[in-house]
């Protein structure tokens, strides 16, 4: 199945001119590529993204995933202003036009022939929720980047498939990041709260401990003067 993806992907690959990246294999331009993503369903593509991002690991054949993280890559990327500004803002504010970007990304993408990268999932939460994670398209540019330059791979998971995780971990995991944060911050002022507590118990010692003292300085001291008269008489 391997040796027939590379087969096709050399064979396609050339159908316009590239510049060439780490561990070459397929470009957009492949037509079966890109008829796979236009049969993808957007809500399929997040349920098993998600699956990746909440365990890190991959169940699917690794073209189809490929395909999939491609259409979510193409969309998100979508979704930022400078997708729609003309070439000379583009290049302005991404140092190179948003076509250019888009390309350059997938066919990092499509660089991987064995498996996906290690950073996959990452890369997956980063696809995921990239608007909240970067508002700024180049830094998310950076950012896919970084995680698509790697050389080390992952292989497909055997452990049965977590068919109840689509719809529920992923939601979870985005609110649970604000929680966890909150419950350190929580964690903090509760702290300061039983320190408040503490030192007021510590206060309230001290005070019944003066409080002792005087009284003890009151009983022992009628005490030390009947103990005096008694010698002197």
């Amino acid at each position: 199945m391997e040796a027939s993806s590379v087969t096709e992907n050399s064979s396609t690959g050339n159908d316009h001119e590239q510049e060439p990246v780490l561990n070459h294999g397929g470009t957009e331009s492949n037509p079966e590529t890109n008829r796979e993503e236009e049969e993808l369903d957007g809500e399929q593509v997040r349920r098993v993204l998600q699956v990746s991002a909440a365990t890190g690991k991959f169940w699917h054949n690794w073209d189809k995933l490929k395909s999939m993280l491609s259409f979510q890559l193409k969309l998100v990327l979508s979704e930022y202003p400078e997708a729609k500004m003309t070439v000379e803002q583009q290049n302005a504010s991404l140092g190179e036009t948003y076509l250019e970007l888009v390309t350059r990304l997938n066919e990092e993408l499509h660089s991987f022939i064995e498996g996906p990268p290690f950073t996959l999932q990452r890369l997956c939460e980063i696809l995921l929720d990239a608007r909240s994670i970067y508002p700024k398209l180049l830094k998310l540019a950076l950012a896919l980047e970084k995680n698509l330059l790697v050389t080390s791979t992952l292989t497909v998971c055997t452990e049965p498939y977590p068919e109840m995780m689509p719809n529920l971990e992923p939601e979870k995991a985005t609110e649970e990041a604000p929680l966890q944060s909150n419950s350190v911050q929580n964690g903090v002022e509760s702290m300061v709260g039983d320190r408040d507590e503490i030192m007021t118990e510590v206060e309230a010692d001290i005070e019944e401990m003066t409080i002792d003292v005087d009284a003890f300085q009151e009983m022992v001291g009628p005490s030390e003067a009947n103990s005096t008269a008694a010698e002197n008489s």
